[in-house]
């Protein structure tokens, strides 16, 4: 039965209200007597015994396991966009990275702004500087028509390039040991995949089995197993004006078990963030530092970049949008979470309390973020066109293209 436009919004908004009660239930499990029982659930062990890992707990999994998928669905999206949709040009291209790197070295900035001349927190600059795409994808599938598709787009690209900019980071700051064998074995899983497509495998399964080899050889070489998701597809075939391509169909495929599945469950696992019982804590040096770096700084350093590249015209304003929800989508960008908190805790090894200082700093300033991001764009007047609203739905996680409209 074809999905409509009206029922795919539905679906985005349906998957962003699942991702905002698991958080809520998270924080309610951390806060409450239950507390022992949430943490006992993601600690517990179960699975094969790996070799240099052992077995691994539950949060492992999510993290460095489910959310490589939901890295390998963005991934898809981006580049289908790339080489057909709303990324296709160099010019389209440009603005999202420039506001990406505007989004990443400004939180910084105000971050050490704010610690000021004390060492043992100066290595925590970092931690504002990440983007948490399935939180602020689940903000705009509640928001609906009110975030036209090129906000969403041009929110996930920034994103993306924020994520892969803070793996690198944590590869070369925040890593001690990379092991080159296995990334020298990522690279040959990456060199045969592609290798793969260049030939015209289009079987997905072989795909798929190389994705799970490269997954394990990012993750042995000390990087951020999620990279693999990306790195997988941009192998995987689109078969440029292709109906069924392969990229198309995993796409498809995958996309309610991500949206429905993953991402509620990993919302769970990552915001059960004990609260402090003095709220004047906040205002410690270092949870207003990234505070601020992901309020403050990521709106101006998004939405300043932005602005500045199109009034010297070094790229353009996305097709549809207003500057209302471009600020709208820079505020939203300061939903740091996932990565904010993975570098928390590598930033401060061996400092308990600086990791649960920098905990409750990344969930106030993601928090902060989401509401007025929320807000903004809610209440940004957008009137989008039909033809603005089909487009929509057929973009970011809706659905993956407009002939899955017709299926």
């Amino acid at each position: 039965m074809p999905n409509t436009p009206q029922q795919i919004q539905s679906e985005e908004k349906l998957a962003g209200l699942v991702l905002i009660g698991a958080a809520a239930l998270a924080l309610i499990f951390a806060n409450t007597g239950l507390a022992h029982i949430y943490h006992a659930i993601l600690e517990f062990k179960f699975g094969p015994t790996w070799p240099r890992f052992g077995t691994f707990s539950v949060e492992y999994w999510i993290v460095d396991g489910l959310m490589a998928i939901f890295f390998l669905l963005v991934g898809l999206e981006v580049k289908r966009e790339w080489f057909e949709g709303r990324l296709a040009t160099p010019e389209d291209r440009r603005l999202p990275i420039i506001a990406a790197l505007g989004g990443m070295i400004v939180p910084a900035l105000v971050y050490l702004t704010v610690i000021g001349f004390d060492p043992s927190l100066q290595s925590g600059w970092a931690i504002p500087a990440a983007t948490d795409i399935a939180f602020a994808i689940g903000v705009l599938a509640i928001l609906g028509r009110h975030a036209p598709a090129s906000i969403k787009l041009l929110l996930v690209t920034i994103a993306i390039v924020d994520d892969i900019g803070a793996v690198a980071i944590i590869a070369l700051v925040y890593t001690a040991d990379l092991n080159t064998l296995a990334l020298a074995g990522a690279a040959g899983m990456v060199a045969i995949m592609s290798t793969m497509a260049l030939y015209g495998v289009r079987k997905l399964r072989w795909y798929m089995i190389g994705f799970f080899l490269l997954w394990y050889c990012v993750l042995a070489s000390g990087v951020h197993a999620t990279i693999a998701g990306v790195l997988a597809a941009l192998t995987i075939p689109l078969g440029k004006g292709e109906e069924r391509s392969p990229l198309k169909t995993l796409e498809h495929r995958i996309h309610p078990w991500v949206m429905f599945g993953i991402v509620p469950v990993f919302g769970f696992a990552a915001a059960g963030v004990e609260l402090p019982d003095n709220m004047g804590a906040l205002f410690q040096p270092l949870p207003l530092a990234i505070m601020l770096g992901l309020f403050v700084g990521k709106q101006i350093g998004v939405f300043g970049t932005v602005y500045i590249a199109c009034k010297t015209r070094l790229a353009m304003r996305p097709r549809g949008t207003r500057w209302m929800q471009i600020w709208g989508a820079a505020t939203l960008c300061g939903i740091g979470f996932t990565m904010s908190l993975f570098i928390g805790a590598l930033a401060f090894p061996g400092n308990p309390e600086a990791v649960d200082a920098a905990k409750i700093g990344t969930l106030m300033g993601s928090l902060i973020s989401a509401l007025l991001g929320f807000a903004i764009l809610r209440f940004s007047h957008a009137r989008p066109s039909s033809e603005g609203q089909i487009e929509q739905a057929g973009e970011i996680f809706g659905a993956d293209d407009e002939t899955s409209l017709r299926e």
